[in-house]
C-alpha cells in the first residue's frame, strides 16, 4: 500500500473512533436516552449528565492484577511509537525531488531534472504508446541508481498487453534510462483494461 493510502486508512479510522466517542459523550451529556425513552444497558457508559464516562468500578477493575500495569504501559508506548513512525514517514520523500544528469567531463557544469517532469515525460510517452488510454507512472528509490518506475497504464479494450509493454521498454523507459545514463531501470507496471461501451440502439423514425 502506498504511503498516501496508509495515510487515508489512518485518518478514516481515527475519524471514527473519534465520531464515535464524540456521539456517546453528546448522547449522554444531552440525556438524550432519557428523552428518548431509551433503555440501555448497564454496561453502556455515559447514559446520563451526571454520570463519569468511567466509573470508580471500571478505572480501578484490574489495578491490582500483576499483569495490568505493563500491559497499560506498553499498549500506550506502542500508540506512541506508531504515532511517532507516522509522524516521520511524513517528511520522507519517496524519491529525490530532482536527480543529477550526466554532462561532459571538465566543463563543471550541474544540470539536475525534477523527479516531477521525469514522471510527466513517462507519462506522456506511454500515452502516445498504441491502445493505451491513460497512465499515471510514479518514479521511487532513494538513490539515483536504485530508481524504479511504478506505473497504473490503462488500456483500450482489445489493447495488446505484450506490445505495450515491449513499447514501453523500448520507447519512454530506454529514454529515460539514457538520459539519466543509468544501466538499467527497473519498471513495474499495472494494467488495467477499459470497459467496452455497450453498442448504441440505433433510433427508429418516428411515424406520424
Amino acid at each position: 500500500m502506498s504511503r498516501s493510502g496508509v495515510n487515508r486508512v489512518v485518518l478514516a479510522v481515527a475519524g471514527v473512533l473519534l465520531l464515535a466517542v464524540g456521539l456517546l459523550v453528546l448522547a449522554g451529556g444531552l440525556d438524550l436516552y432519557r428523552h428518548l425513552g431509551l433503555d440501555m444497558p448497564h454496561w453502556w457508559p455515559l447514559t446520563s449528565p451526571d454520570q463519569p464516562l468511567l466509573s470508580d468500578a471500571s478505572r480501578t477493575r484490574w489495578t491490582d492484577r500483576s499483569w495490568w500495569w505493563p500491559v497499560v504501559i506498553g499498549g500506550l508506548s506502542l500508540i506512541v511509537l506508531l504515532g511517532l513512525w507516522w509522524l516521520v514517514a511524513q517528511f520522507r520523500r519517496p524519491a529525490p525531488s530532482s536527480l543529477a544528469l550526466p554532462t561532459p567531463a571538465g566543463t563543471g557544469l550541474r544540470l539536475r531534472l525534477r523527479t516531477k517532469a521525469l514522471e510527466e515525460a513517462l507519462e506522456s510517452g506511454t500515452d502516445g504508446l498504441p491502445g493505451v488510454q491513460r497512465a499515471r507512472m510514479k518514479v521511487v528509490g532513494r538513490r539515483t541508481e536504485r530508481l524504479t518506475v511504478h506505473g497504473v497504464v490503462l488500456l483500450s479494450p482489445g489493447g495488446d498487453p505484450a506490445a505495450l509493454v515491449e513499447g514501453f521498454d523500448a520507447g519512454p523507459l530506454d529514454q529515460a534510462r539514457s538520459s539519466l545514463a543509468l544501466a538499467a531501470l527497473p519498471a513495474r507496471l499495472r494494467l488495467r483494461v477499459a470497459a467496452r461501451k455497450p453498442a448504441a440502439t440505433p433510433k427508429h423514425p418516428r411515424v406520424i
